[in-house]
């Protein structure tokens, strides 16, 4: 395991209500300077396969990708990483509809009214908390990027078009747009929405990368 790998789950460890001497011990080493937090693996798996294409090596870089498994979990990173806790900067990617967890946890983070939550490209101070919104979630942005017969043909090459086609037989979808299909389809395996979310963004052209995502890693 990397420093950053350990980090990780020193920070994971403190704020699920262990002890931080670890994570702070780990951040001096490594160094860490910006924590990007996320929902889920998912996203990280997204956001790690676009800074590779540009060529970026987000951990030489002190930057520490951090999948929070669930939204409601970021009031508690947002302690330990913020001004209380490590005092590092925090950014990431959140749905539209956990906005409210976001704002909640920065602002109660914050000393100064410095945080947002943003959907265009940002040029605010380097130390400020910086947030971009999908509009539903990332597989659904990356969905719309890239067009719903990319993502089958896509689907087709790693061998799972007949557990979607399966899928798409259900009562439960008859009536749903293929494109809220191919987002349900991608939940439904454990693993699945992981390995798509690399799939899908390496599959993209640059003019295709998602608002919030470009804006993520420009701000980086």
């Amino acid at each position: 395991m990397t420093d950053m790998g350990a980090f990780r789950e020193a920070v994971t460890a403190w704020a699920a209500g262990g002890p931080g001497d670890l994570a702070r011990e780990l951040a001096a080493r490594v160094p860490v300077r910006t924590v990007v937090l996320l929902e889920g693996p998912s996203d990280r798996a997204a956001v790690e396969a676009l800074a590779r294409s540009r060529g970026r090596d987000l951990e030489a870089e002190g930057v520490c990708v951090l999948a929070m498994n669930g939204a409601m979990s970021v009031g508690r990173f947002a302690r330990v990483l913020g001004p209380d806790g490590l005092g590092l900067r925090l950014t990431g990617l959140c749905d539209e509809a956990e906005r409210g967890y976001y704002s909640r946890a920065l602002e109660q983070d914050s000393p100064e009214p410095r945080t947002a939550l943003r959907r265009t490209p940002d040029r605010a101070r380097a130390r400020d908390h910086a947030f971009f919104v999908c509009a539903a979630d990332l597989e659904d942005e990356l969905i719309r990027a890239l067009g719903v017969s990319r993502v089958e043909e896509l689907v087709r090459e790693e061998g799972d078009l007949r557990a979607l086609r399966t899928f798409q037989r259900q009562p439960a979808q008859h009536g749903r747009s293929p494109q809220r299909q191919l987002r349900r389809f991608l939940g439904t395996k454990k693993g699945r929405k992981i390995h798509y979310g690399r799939v899908l963004v390496e599959a993209l052209t640059p003019g295709q990368v998602p608002a919030p995502l470009e804006d993520l890693l420009t701000a980086l």
